[in-house]
């Protein structure tokens, strides 16, 4: 009779100990069997497997709990000691753990950044000796893996080496772009995921997957499992490292990250033919998508350059994405092709109090962290944020680099930028003042019609966004002039690293782009806010020249509903007494270009 499988889909964390029967086995003596010659394809294949381990095998973690009880896996990545694991690896272990290596050494670590929704976490050891490098293992592109491929599972299952070398398990590729869905509130939902029947076990949650050149392509996670019993069924899941990348400026930021939202639902419109067409079923209004210009019974033809063809496959687009990422997606609509970039919405919802209602018990507070030790010193608490500490840290990189550019710090007087505009109705000359000291900050304008505003004082929202039609350009040349002469101290609302995001300036000769995927550029970006203003930099991870921000004049108004910002890209950068002006901005509001202003001269007054 044979017995139905009935499998459950579980994390591979809260390792056990094994219990391993030894079992004797009688072998009868016979002759010496004669030699076999074995293919050469297959001693090769061999050699660069082993080859692979032997590379990587330094870099495997065993991740444990104060004291060293084994907890889960993970992986170094850089020569700082950051290292990547599964969320629900560190969640039991609170902020403050201890990682063994294959060396025999337990190091002391400290949560960085933390993605619930994605099962991911990126820890840091510390040296042993001050600057020591760790050893690493580079980064592989998981769109290239094939069904098929052969794989490489390391980590710590079941706890079985006590000092701390890892299991190496070898098995295909079963599966790619799987989506299994979350797991209770919305969170460990594993999208375009690679599933793996190379063994992975309880321990294994949080250990690397490689492919056969010794490249990190995925972090092991999630299990099938019997349901009465832990056995592996053979079917196990890894999340891709092309997900992790897109998530990877955050995680170094000590950010609490969220995925994204479409803010729409996006159904197959029937079972007419083997591919039937995805489209539009609702929309929130509330979402960047509706004013974008989305449509109930659009058909979502490609979403972040990739064909949209059923709802799995949508989830795993979507599903790969941190919020507030803007994407290009391509619709249908009576036969016309039409793109749009979006702003995309946060995933986990925020949960607003309710009068008299009982909260739930909460859950037990992890071990707490020796408050003496270096490693305590790195892990600061902040709402929003899985570790200020390393936040502060990428600020103070990125800052450093972009001040190669000049310190304007030495120019906090009055600014005049002179030159010519130019907008769809009209042209002409261009001067605008910037004025910000402790009598008073105001900013005007003349683009043939001179408009001010004085930004501490004039905070109705209308005024705010002159002049009309730019959603904010007055308030905007204040938070830049703010943003260049201050820094982080003018801004007692919020200054904080951001993690990564795609930008996408329009072409500077002002020629139609080939597509607005084409236009990307990735950039680190900060966060500020002053006043209710919040604004978003944009910084380029090559050599941190500011390309761009954005203003939102009302983000978090509850008086209108228009929440766009104003955006302003910058190019042409010249040398201003020292220091890198750019001498060409292009003002975009909604969809549309306001105007492109030309510079010729800068006045900065200290």
């Amino acid at each position: 009779m044979t017995r139905s499988l009935r499998l459950l889909r579980r994390p591979l964390a809260a390792a056990v100990p094994a219990a391993v029967a030894a079992v004797a086995l009688f072998v009868p003596l016979a002759a010496p069997a004669a030699p076999v010659a074995v293919d050469k394809v297959v001693l090769d294949a061999q050699q660069q497997r082993v080859a692979a381990i032997k590379k990587v095998h330094p870099a495997i973690v065993a991740v444990c709990m104060q004291g060293g009880q084994g907890v889960g896996s993970g992986v170094i990545i850089d020569p700082e000691g950051y290292a990547l694991t599964n969320f629900h690896v560190v969640e039991p272990t609170g902020p403050l753990m201890q990682a063994g290596l294959a060396d025999g050494v337990l190091y002391d670590a400290v949560v960085c950044g933390i993605d619930k929704v994605g099962d991911v976490a990126m820890i840091k050891l510390q040296p042993k000796e001050k600057g020591k490098p760790f050893p690493f293992v580079p980064l592989g592109d998981s769109d290239k893996v094939r069904a098929g491929d052969w794989s490489l599972a390391m980590g710590n299952p079941f706890s079985l080496a006590m000092d701390f070398t890892p299991t190496v398990t070898y098995g295909v590729v079963s599966g790619v772009n799987r989506y299994q869905p979350p797991e209770g509130k919305g969170l460990l939902e594993y999208t375009d995921c690679i599933q793996i029947e190379t063994s992975i076990n309880p321990g294994n949650s949080g250990g690397p997957l490689f492919n056969m050149q010794g490249e990190l392509i995925g972090i092991n996670g999630r299990g099938s499992f019997e349901k009465r019993g832990r056995v592996n069924s053979g079917v196990g899941y890894a999340i891709s490292i092309n997900q992790i990348k897109n998530f990877m400026g955050h995680l170094r930021a000590g950010i609490d990250s969220d995925h994204a939202t479409l803010g729409a639902s996006v159904v197959s419109a029937g079972d007419d033919g083997p591919l039937p067409p995805m489209v539009v079923k609702q929309i929130l209004d509330e979402s960047d998508a509706f004013r974008r210009g989305l449509k109930e019974g659009d058909q979502l033809i490609e979403f972040a350059g990739r064909p949209v063809t059923s709802t799995n496959q949508y989830k795993n687009i979507l599903g790969i994405y941190p919020k507030e990422w803007r994407l290009p997606l391509t619709v249908r609509r009576a036969n016309a092709r039409q793109e749009y970039l979006v702003r995309l919405m946060g995933n986990i919802a925020t949960e607003k109090p309710v009068p008299g209602a009982q909260s739930a018990p909460a859950a037990p507070p992890p071990p707490a962290p020796p408050k003496d030790s270096e490693t305590a010193k790195m892990f600061q608490a902040k709402k929003g944020y899985s570790n200020w500490y390393f936040n502060l840290r990428e600020q103070e990189k990125l800052l450093a680099a972009a001040k190669k550019h000049g310190d304007y710090t030495t120019v906090p007087g009055k600014w005049v930028v002179e030159g010519k505009f130019e907008m769809a109705d009209r042209n002409g000359p261009m001067r605008a003042e910037i004025v910000e000291n402790k009598e008073a900050s105001r900013v005007s304008m003349k683009l043939n019609i001179e408009a001010s505003l004085e930004p501490l004082t004039q905070t109705a929202v209308p005024v705010q966004q002159e002049p009309i039609g730019s959603g904010g350009l007055l308030m905007a040349l204040y938070q830049y002039h703010r943003f260049l002469t201050v820094g982080a101290k003018g801004f007692e609302g919020l200054f904080a690293h951001a993690g990564n995001e795609p930008f996408y300036p329009p072409p500077a000769d002002g020629a139609a782009p080939k597509s607005l995927a084409a236009l990307r550029v990735d950039c680190a970006v900060l966060v500020t806010k002053h006043g209710s203003t919040i604004c978003k930099w944009y910084l380029s991870q090559k050599d941190a020249t500011l390309l761009g921000f954005e203003t939102y004049i009302a983000r978090e108004a509850t008086e209108t509903d228009d929440r766009d910002p104003c955006e302003v890209y910058l190019y042409d950068y010249k040398d201003v007494d020292g220091k890198k002006l750019p001498h060409r901005m292009e003002v975009r509001y909604r969809d549309k270009r306001y105007a492109v202003l030309t510079v010729s001269k800068f006045t900065l007054e200290k």
